[in-house]
């Protein structure tokens, strides 16, 4: 059998061919798409359908936005994805959407403990809920639900709750940012996007210097590449200052999002920037933010908080999801 998966980002689509052996997923065939350059999902499955030279027997896909019923409107792409047209497209009877992160939550029980950084050990005999935040393009949010026996991941869209300032300097950016967006929500400020938007916000009120050589490089380059890239060869004060900015507040909303789902049983922060700046994360700035709880501080200190380094967390997810829609697990 073979299992159609996607890993849908608002930068980049990957698509997946898997198949199960000993209920766990094989990769057969992988290909990287420019989200922007293409008019919508169903016309990127109909080309790799085409060309992997394989019959597609099921195929689920994460989506970055909210899936109901079979349908989404994609968040940072002016995407509708249809899992009816998807399914002609591919000669099937039904195909499985999900939202991303509910793809990385399922994806996590795929992984092996090579698969993570571990931030915060927390207690040795952690259990209970789970939650999983992506920073990337946007940032996104699910939880796992603890029944006793294993997790059931769930999708929600906690990255566009309301950004909360903690300090005088926050609420400078959340001023700053008002000025500019209608709604200012934690993805304005924890993701890529965001990362420029910190930047910005630093170089305007005043508080650093913006080098030539880094705004020339912004003009001609992602801005959020150029800026993390400057900040971890320390070759940019500002850049450094508007990094580590970014890593307490991503601490901050791990700590919120541990709260509100309870989740005893570990964080995991996964996308793809989480990865590049481990030697950032993994400083004083995040665990700070994170433990700073007032009188909840000792339930977060015992939460284990790890960083997903397997870049195919949300395709082993869909994977796994649309065996378990298809029956085969």
């Amino acid at each position: 059998m073979m299992i159609l998966a996607g890993d849908i980002g608002g930068t980049t689509t990957r698509l997946a061919l898997f198949r199960l052996v000993e209920k766990r997923p094989q990769l057969i065939l992988k290909k990287t798409f420019s989200s922007a350059q293409h008019a919508g999902l169903t016309e990127i499955v109909t080309r790799f359908a085409q060309e992997c030279g394989h019959d597609i027997d099921c195929a689920g896909f994460g989506i970055p936005g909210p899936v109901i019923k079979g349908q989404a409107k994609t968040t940072n792409l002016p995407w509708h994805v249809d899992a009816a047209n998807l399914a002609r497209a591919l000669h099937l009877q039904q195909v499985a959407l999900i939202n991303d992160l509910e793809a990385h939550a399922h994806g996590i029980e795929a992984l092996v403990a090579g698969d993570f950084y571990v931030l915060n050990p927390g207690l040795p005999d952690a259990t209970g809920n789970a939650a999983v935040m992506a920073p990337g393009t946007g940032l996104g949010e699910a939880g796992l639900y603890w029944d006793g026996s294993r997790h059931h991941p769930f999708a929600c869209e906690g990255g566009h709750a309301d950004f909360a300032p903690r300090n005088d300097v926050e609420v400078e950016l959340l001023r700053y940012l008002l000025a500019q967006y209608a709604h200012v929500s934690y993805e304005r400020v924890v993701s890529g996007p965001g990362l420029y938007n910190i930047y910005r916000f630093l170089r305007d009120t005043g508080r650093g210097a913006e080098l030539p050589e880094v705004a020339a490089a912004m003009r001609n380059q992602d801005p959020p590449a150029v800026i993390s890239q400057a900040a971890l060869e320390g070759r940019c004060e500002l850049c450094l200052q508007a990094l580590d900015m970014l890593v307490s507040l991503c601490g901050a909303e791990a700590g919120n999002l541990a709260l509100k789902i309870m989740a005893t049983g570990g964080i995991y922060i996964g996308g793809g920037i989480a990865p590049r700046i481990i030697q950032r994360l993994k400083g004083p700035e995040f665990k700070a933010a994170f433990f700073d709880r007032g009188r909840m501080t000792p339930l977060l200190q015992g939460i284990p908080v790890r960083v997903i380094l397997n870049p195919d967390t949300a395709l082993l997810g869909a994977v796994l999801f649309a065996a378990r829609q298809a029956k085969l697990l």
